[in-house]
């Protein structure tokens, strides 16, 4: 039967889509591993999305060096400092709710801290211009504090900068947004989490760290010293609960958060324009760290992008959102020094150039 004229055009057309989607493919594969071996990664999760759907969700390494568990999609790693997002997205919650203002005063929170507090606003707590800093070097990071104690530790700690006049990122910032939050609706900030976004969002094995907890797909963290590979460093239970990034998650979960991130089912798309906007100064002018509320806002390669690393206890992790081409890569990595960003960055320019052709 001979084919319509028409028919063949589309065939090879066809065929050559899939061949530069192939060539995509085998490039990102061939990076990815090339990166890993060269950072000394023992396993990372890729996550590539489309329009709020997931392209890609795929395992390279190993989760468990020790028992030689590999990596896959529904591996768990810990959050780092990706997990602010979540944070500053229950904030705002509370704040289309009338329940919290960006221009509070923490007084209004905290009225036992001291008098510097009164200039402090929630929404420069959100963008780290508040002045506050982050961990003394005093800190136990082994010791089991409350809440109490915590909020005390940072309440003793001097501003280093009159509230709104620079930015500094500030773990402790969030840390006190964390107590907020319980503060304001009585839960604990983790379980505000829990009902709030990820079970309505699906995110199944999204939760506050607990190592006690027998937690399937669980990876472990390492750290390179003087070039061989460790367990991650142990800290108190506590220390993990903390909202500056105390968080478990997998690739499969952060594709539910990205595609709600293009719809209203949390945030009014308003709320979520203005975390994704550079913060101002008092004078008016955007802060230095190019940063909106838990998110760092930058161009690469002439494309918008709206991302955030987290690092802590033997795990490296990225998201980058180019909300312009609808396009989002996450990388989860299980070393403490990898460097996530890069392959982040490298892996999006490869989808880029994949759809130029």
């Amino acid at each position: 039967m001979k084919l319509r004229h028409w028919v063949v055009p589309a065939l090879l057309a066809a065929c050559s889509f899939s061949l530069a989607n192939a060539q995509t493919t085998d490039a990102v594969d061939q990076f990815v591993k090339d990166e890993m071996d060269k950072q000394h990664i023992p396993g990372l999760a890729l996550l590539v999305s489309r329009n709020g759907q997931p392209i890609r969700q795929q395992g390279y390494g190993l989760s468990n060096v020790e028992l030689q568990v590999p990596v896959k999609p529904e591996t768990i790693f810990q959050s780092g400092s990706v997990g602010k997002q979540f944070t500053a997205t229950a904030v705002m919650m509370l704040v289309e709710e009338g329940k919290v203002g960006l221009e509070d005063p923490l007084t209004k929170y905290f009225p036992d801290a001291p008098v510097t507090w009164k200039k402090v606003t929630v929404r420069e707590l959100l963008s780290h211009t508040a002045g506050f800093t982050d961990y003394p070097k005093s800190f136990n990071f082994r010791k089991d504090y409350t809440e109490a104690q915590l909020i005390k530790i940072v309440e003793n700690i001097p501003l280093v900068y009159p509230p709104g006049t620079s930015w500094s990122y500030s773990n402790l910032g969030y840390l006190t947004l964390g107590i907020l939050i319980h503060k304001v609706t009585g839960e604990f900030y983790g379980d505000f989490l829990q009902q709030r976004i990820f079970k309505p969002l699906g995110m199944t094995t999204t939760r506050i760290i607990n190592e006690a907890d027998i937690i399937p797909n669980r990876s472990a963290g390492y750290r390179l010293v003087k070039g061989e590979l460790k367990n991650q460093e142990w800290v108190a239970p506590m220390i993990n609960t903390t909202a500056d990034g105390s968080l478990y998650f997998s690739v499969v979960d952060l594709a539910k958060w990205d595609a709600a991130l293009y719809t209203e089912k949390l945030l009014k798309r308003s709320t979520l324009e203005q975390m994704w906007t550079v913060a101002k100064l008092k004078n008016g002018q955007p802060n230095s760290g190019k940063y909106g509320f838990a998110w760092f806002i930058g161009n690469k390669n002439g494309h918008h992008v709206v991302e955030h690393e987290g690092q802590w206890q033997g795990f490296e992790t990225q998201i980058s959102r180019y909300v312009d081409d609808r396009l989002t890569v996450v990388v989860l990595t299980n070393l403490g020094s990898a460097q996530p960003d890069k392959i982040a960055d490298r892996v999006a320019e490869l989808y880029f150039e994949g759809t130029a052709k």
